[in-house]
């Protein structure tokens, strides 16, 4: 994978003046697109198109220092004016392209590059389970992608949940885990933005098909599943997991992930302050 990996960034590189796709690039590498760029963000700490966008932005600072005009740089890049360039161009180093021509200002973005780092040699337990079709149902909303530290949005949707739907989400579940979980699904980075928000859903599984309108129903295919339990201080334990099984685990397995909602759930430990077991259930196929 570390080989690949490299291999797609040689890539980018060939072709950062072409018209160059998040698609084709995914396409290059071999594995959905969705795949791709869920390992990219989590090995690299940044998405895909923001790699992208800094390489061509750190490469025409260096054409406009060599003496290319800024119409020249604009086009040869991608933009399709000259004032969306600028605008970008500002927004990522705080000068103008002009200010580079007229007073040699400067800023780079080197090229990335994947090396393998030793981190104790701890090992992660998983499990792989077939599951047929099932239905997510629970109470969701928009909320901001957050990878550290308790979500504040996600608190507000879990006080917000009524006797009535707490009762109808106990009747539907039929199916294991039986627990509440919190799903999450439709990110921004599914798209070409790639940041912002995703969509939380907090309710049970089911094969159930007749629901209310107090609860969001989303359908889930039947797939296969690589579940991480993990036990610990929380929320840090069960990020830290989700952290490592895709920057990690994903890498160095024989799977990659689908588009398709993930889900965790927490068992509080009530003898431990901000102590839980929790399981972390990521769709995939086999490469």
């Amino acid at each position: 994978m570390l080989k690949e990996l490299n291999q797609v960034i040689d890539y980018i590189e060939v072709h950062l003046t072409n018209d160059l796709t998040l698609e084709n690039i995914s396409e290059y590498a071999g594995v959905s697109d969705y795949h791709f760029r869920t390992v990219f963000y989590h090995l690299s700490g940044l998405t895909l198109h923001e790699y992208v966008k800094n390489r061509k932005l750190s490469e025409a600072n260096k054409d406009l220092l060599s003496g290319e005009t800024v119409t020249d740089v604009a086009f040869k890049y991608g933009y399709q004016s000259v004032d969306g360039f600028t605008r970008a161009f500002k927004k990522w180093c705080g000068f103008l392209p002009s200010d580079v021509i007229k007073k040699g200002l400067s800023k780079s973005y080197p090229k990335l590059s994947f090396v393998i780092t030793v981190k104790g040699g701890i090992s992660m337990e998983f499990r792989i389970e077939d599951k047929p079709a099932f239905n997510l149902v629970g109470v969701s909303k928009r909320v901001p992608m957050q990878f550290e530290g308790v979500n504040n949005e996600i608190v507000i949707l879990a006080k917000s949940i009524t006797e009535e739907q707490r009762e109808e989400m106990h009747s539907l579940q039929n199916i294991e885990p039986y627990e509440i979980v919190n799903a999450s699904y439709n990110a921004d980075e599914n798209f070409l933005k790639e940041e912002g928000d995703l969509t939380h859903l907090i309710g049970v599984l089911t094969t159930e098909t007749q629901v209310s309108d107090r609860l969001d129903k989303v359908p889930v295919e039947a797939c296969t599943w690589a579940i991480f339990p993990n036990e610990g201080p929380f929320p840090s334990t069960l990020q830290e997991t989700m952290a490592k099984t895709y920057s990690e685990w994903l890498p160095s397995s024989n799977y990659e992930i689908i588009n398709a909602p993930s889900f965790s759930f927490t068992k509080m430990d009530h003898h431990k302050n901000n102590y839980a077991y929790s399981e972390i259930w990521i769709p995939v196929r086999s490469k």
